[in-house]
Order: C-alpha cells, then sequence, then structure tokens
C-alpha cells in the first residue's frame, strides 16, 4: 500500500467498516468505530491459555469405567470433533476474508485479537485431546467423517466463496453485500448458534460434576465467543448505518432464510449427539433452544423473530453471565475487568 505524502489529516466522518481507504487504515486515531476498540481492550483483560487449567480429574474421570456411559462419551466426543473443526474455519475467515477488506483501523485491530483467541481455542481442543489420551485421528477427522458435522461445515464454507478469491474487492452494491453476507454467516450462524448449542452440551456435563476442567476451558472460550459475537453485530449494524442501501427487504429476507436453514442443520446435529438424550437434555429440547437462540440473533440486527418459544435451558443463561468467571488460580468468584456479555 503507497503512503501518499500531504498535510491533509485524516477525517473521522470519512472512516468507514469497508470502502474507508481513503481515511487511512494505518492510523488509528481519530477513532471512530469505538466498539471495537472497547472489544480490544476486553480481549486483553480476559486473555487465557487452556495450560492454566488442570485435567487431571477429567483424565481420571475419562478413564474410569463406569463414570461416563457410552451415551455421554459420544456426546462429549461429537462435540469436541465439531470444535476442533470451527475455531479453524473462523480464523481462516478472519484472516482471509474480514481482514482483507476491513477498512477501520480499530476494527482491524480487534481482528487481530479474535484471530489470536481463535488459536488459544484451537490449543484448547488439542489440549483435551492429548491430556484425555483421545485418538487424534477420530476427532479431527469427523468433520470428514460425521455428516452433521461435514454438513455444517459445507455450508459455512460455501459462503467464502468469492471471497477468498485475491481479485474479490469491496466497494459495488454486489460485492459489499457478499461481504456482508459473510459477516452475518460467521457471526449469527456459526458462532451465536453452531457454538452456543454446542456449548450448551459441554456446560450438560459440568452440572453433573462430569469433565469440569474441559466445561472451564469451554466456559473461557464461551466469554471469547459471546464478544466476537457481539463484535460481529456491532459491524452489521454499522455498515447497514453506513451503507443502508444494502439493507434491502430481499437481503433482509435471505438473513431470515440463511439463519432457518442453519438452524434445521443444528438440528440434525443435536441428533448425533443425541441419539437417546443425556442428562435430561435430548434433541427435541435442543431443538427449542436453537430456534430460541437463533430468534434471539435475528433480533439484534433488527429482524423479526421465527420461532417465537421460550429457553428450555434457563442455567444456560447463568452460564453466559461472563461478568462472573471462577479464577484460574482460586475458588473465589471474581468480577472481571471488561466481560463480554450477551443479551438474552
Amino acid at each position: 500500500m503507497a503512503i501518499e505524502k500531504t498535510q491533509q489529516r485524516v477525517d473521522i466522518n470519512a472512516r468507514k467498516i469497508i470502502n474507508g481507504a481513503d481515511a487511512d487504515v494505518v492510523q488509528l486515531y481519530p477513532m471512530k468505530h469505538t466498539f471495537a476498540w472497547d472489544a480490544y481492550n476486553a480481549g486483553n483483560a480476559n486473555h487465557w491459555l487452556p495450560t492454566e487449567i488442570n485435567m487431571q480429574g477429567d483424565v481420571e474421570q475419562w478413564k474410569t469405567p463406569g463414570v461416563l456411559t457410552d451415551d455421554e462419551i459420544r456426546a462429549f466426543k461429537t462435540v469436541l470433533g465439531f470444535f476442533t473443526t470451527a475455531d479453524s474455519i473462523a480464523a481462516n475467515n478472519i484472516v482471509m476474508a474480514a481482514y482483507r477488506h476491513v477498512t477501520s483501523p480499530e476494527c482491524r485491530m480487534y481482528l487481530l485479537r479474535q484471530a489470536y483467541e481463535e488459536a488459544i481455542h484451537t490449543h484448547a481442543y488439542q489440549y483435551m485431546v492429548e491430556s484425555l489420551g483421545l485418538d487424534s485421528g477420530e476427532i479431527y477427522n469427523m468433520y470428514r467423517e460425521v455428516d452433521a458435522i461435514y454438513n455444517k461445515a459445507s455450508f459455512i464454507l460455501t459462503f467464502n466463496e468469492g471471497i477468498f478469491d485475491p481479485s474479490f474487492k469491496t466497494g459495488t452494491f454486489e460485492s459489499d453485500q457478499k461481504f456482508l453476507e459473510n459477516i452475518i454467516v460467521f457471526s449469527l450462524i456459526m458462532e451465536g448458534i453452531f457454538f452456543y448449542s454446542s456449548f450448551a452440551v459441554i456446560f450438560g456435563f459440568q452440572r453433573q460434576n462430569k469433565m469440569k476442567s474441559s466445561a472451564e476451558q469451554i466456559q473461557y472460550i464461551m466469554r471469547d465467543e459471546s464478544q466476537h459475537l457481539n463484535f460481529g453485530i456491532n459491524l452489521i449494524n454499522t455498515i447497514k448505518e453506513e451503507q443502508p442501501e444494502l439493507w434491502t427487504p430481499e437481503f433482509q429476507q435471505h438473513v431470515v432464510d440463511m439463519v432457518k436453514e442453519g438452524a434445521k442443520l443444528e438440528y440434525t446435529f443435536a441428533a448425533e449427539v443425541f441419539p437417546k438424550g443425556i442428562f435430561g437434555m435430548n434433541a427435541e429440547s435442543f431443538k427449542q433452544y436453537i430456534e430460541h437462540i437463533s430468534d434471539r440473533r435475528l433480533a439484534r440486527v433488527g429482524l423479526p423473530e421465527q420461532f417465537g418459544v421460550s429457553n428450555p435451558f434457563p442455567w444456560m443463561s447463568e452460564a453466559v453471565d461472563l461478568n462472573k468467571e471462577k479464577n484460574f488460580f482460586e475458588t473465589r468468584v471474581i468480577e472481571y475487568k471488561t466481560g463480554g456479555t450477551l443479551d438474552w
């Protein structure tokens, strides 16, 4: 990128999420999109590493016959198989799609932090697989071998087509809508639906005092992902404000249809995880939970709810209260300075 020598200072009003390159993407101040700076600082304040969590209790439970049922083992491994793929897909999209086209310096700064957090999450799943002595080939190839995971991954990756092309550029109505579609899919569906239903499975174990160290890592991952989701929603809503012509009635219906399709894929995944049900959770109750969070995601971007159902897992609201977390080194509860929160 060439630098132009000029006496003209950056005009904050010229800054945009996309198509704002003339406002100088390398100069952080003056800052316009302060939500991104807040997210960046929250991520730094809440930094963690999986190796700070002792897995010994989980190892003993996993290896002691009779502690976990066959159905529980299946559910845990299937969810872990999804997670190992999902964060890698998310990280690739940040680097190869979002960062390339976002022209807000503060948003780019948070995207770098977000990409690092996705790497930490990938590390956490590897740490669980290694600690528990799982067959890494089985877990890491589930996205190829298990239809319910393969179908979700394929659906998400469909929306990378074109954007990963080096020749793709924003700046036209069609390309800008394509970029907005990508952010919507990864924020609302991937992080907002696919991740959250799998989080609920792991917290089901935690509520039964099973696999608590793995669940603790997932809780920190969920804290990060709630921040990613909020950031993505802020991106979507800000692009809507800066380029309202993109938010056509047809595109709004397209977004609703995509979310409904994502929910259907997640129903199938729930059936794969819960062929018989565990901990009082089954495929039917998960279908309701998926519909509930789908409605929440639509509402956050100003679209009508489609299902009108209540939350069948009210304890998930407590798990998502990320202002309170267990300290890594103590048993007391502390208040995080800037925890991510999700409007339920």
